[in-house]
């Protein structure tokens, strides 16, 4: 009887021992862990919606078609200086992101004298593209040289002195004197790029927001069936090479071939079967058909 008495009261004891413990555990409140405001949990995925994502970035370098867009609406324009330029197929050289070198231009106005002065009108007669540059012709450019059929002979005290003439040779119709050269120094392969973006990297000497386009100018002058074309950016028959570019740009390829009756024919195509592709023939200087496909 003592034996089994024994044993209930160490069963009780072990029953006290075990089961307050089991319930205080469960009963125990879990603690809590306070996040700063704005923390997020290092091991919880991204979850930003699509759209609010980092949009994917234009083209690095200059595109073909980007080409075209600056030639069209560049080349050819008129603006107004904001500094002298020198004249000298050197040229003044911008780096694009940099501060203007005021002392370095003064320098070359001085040393090679102003082609063009504070407030003259220019025209961008040229552009050229480059590895890490675009050359840009103002009025001609400084670039020209003289040739041996500018020099002239004058009698000066009965002896024949050669002189040379002040014009530049690659001078544009309507100026006088020589051109500048700017050197447009991006550092890097080129950039894509518009034309506006092209214009805003020359504000520092150069402002075309108050100057009229030379290509509105022209296009202005043109039958109103023309302008209608222009403006929608399709070619037309009758047109000349020059509205054909003013309305969809030059061409990716020309061939030159003869008809049946033996006149030369030359046809501009841009794109590329089986996209969209523009067929446009010229007899002589006209546009004398235009074909679509598809």
């Amino acid at each position: 009887m003592l034996y089994l008495a024994c044993i209930a009261v160490v069963a009780l004891l072990f029953a006290d021992a075990d089961i307050p413990r089991g319930l205080r555990w469960r009963l125990e409140p879990a603690s809590q862990v306070e996040f700063p405001p704005g923390q997020s949990l290092p091991l919880l995925p991204d979850i930003t919606p699509a759209q609010q994502q980092t949009p994917a970035p234009k083209a690095t370098q200059l595109q073909p078609q980007s080409r075209l867009e600056l030639v069209r609406y560049v080349s050819g324009e008129f603006a107004r200086a904001l500094k002298p330029l020198p004249t000298g197929k050197k040229g003044f050289r911008i780096k694009v992101g940099q501060p203007l070198d005021e002392k370095v231009l003064q320098q070359l106005v001085a040393s090679n004298g102003p082609a063009v002065s504070t407030g003259d009108t220019v025209q961008v007669t040229k552009l050229e593209f480059r590895d890490h540059e675009i050359v840009l012709d103002l009025n001609g450019g400084g670039r020209g040289k003289t040739r041996w059929r500018d020099k002239i002979q004058v009698q000066v005290g009965g002896m024949p002195t050669p002189t040379v003439t002040t014009s530049n040779p690659n001078s544009a119709p309507g100026y006088q004197g020589v051109g500048a050269t700017l050197f447009l120094d991006f550092g890097r392969p080129l950039p894509d790029m518009t034309p506006d973006e092209l214009k805003h990297h020359l504000v520092a000497v150069l402002d075309f927001s108050k100057q009229r386009s030379a290509a509105v100018q022209w296009v202005e002058t043109l039958p109103p069936e023309f302008q209608k074309a222009i403006q929608e950016k399709r070619p037309m028959v009758g047109m000349d090479r020059d509205m054909v570019i003013a309305a969809i740009g030059k061409p990716e390829r020309k061939i030159r071939e003869r008809d049946a009756d033996g006149a030369e024919t030359e046809e501009w195509i841009y794109g590329q079967p089986p996209q969209k592709t523009i067929f446009v023939r010229f007899a002589g200087d006209k546009v004398v058909s235009v074909k679509q496909y598809p």
